[in-house]
């Protein structure tokens, strides 16, 4: 009779994903992994062909927590691109590891920067077309500037050179919106 299989693939991967958090996917090992499981390597490499198979698959797990924060993060009544820019900043400093592999890794297992952003509820979409709504003639190139500010202030969170508050960013955001429109 056949030992019951007992590590599922969620399991594999939500312990993958809390390695991810803490220690940043290069601690993502196929030891650690089954330390993190509680169990041998031969059930990780049971369920999966290799390393990079994980990693892809946690990838996707990445994406879906950023996008569960954007969905979760309070909206407020502000210019377009402004939430969105206030939200990837704070889940920049409070999400580390995981901005790192999802936003900074030359590794996005075919999508783009602006697929993973995006998401499946179409949230860049959406500020585009509120922008445009607003009377913002250039809306895309809008957007793309307000990506390269909102991006190297995430980037700073990084590195500890983010100083401002909650309200300064906001205040930073709009204005660089209503200088870039």
């Amino acid at each position: 009779m056949a030992k019951k299989e007992t590590i599922s693939r969620d399991a594999l991967i939500q312990a993958a994903f809390s390695i991810l958090r803490e220690e940043g996917i290069g601690q993502v090992t196929a030891r650690k992994l089954a330390a993190r499981a509680n169990c041998s390597t031969q059930p990780i490499f049971r369920i999966y062909r290799n390393m990079e198979e994980v990693s892809e698959e946690l990838f996707g797990r990445a994406c879906d927590f950023f996008q569960d924060y954007y969905s979760d993060f309070p909206e407020q009544a502000a210019p377009p691109f402004v939430n969105l820019g206030q939200a990837y900043i704070k889940f920049a400093g409070e999400h580390k590891k995981v901005f790192e592999f999802l936003f900074l890794s030359p590794e996005r297992f075919g999508r783009s920067l602006y697929d993973i952003i995006d998401g499946s509820g179409g949230c860049v979409s959406r500020e585009v077309q509120a922008a445009l709504s607003q009377g913002c003639r250039d809306a895309g190139n809008v957007f793309m500037k307000m990506w390269i500010f909102i991006h190297g202030a995430a980037c700073m969170c990084l590195t500890g050179d983010y100083e401002l508050s909650e309200d300064e960013t906001v205040q930073a955001l709009m204005a660089a919106y209503d200088s870039f429109k």
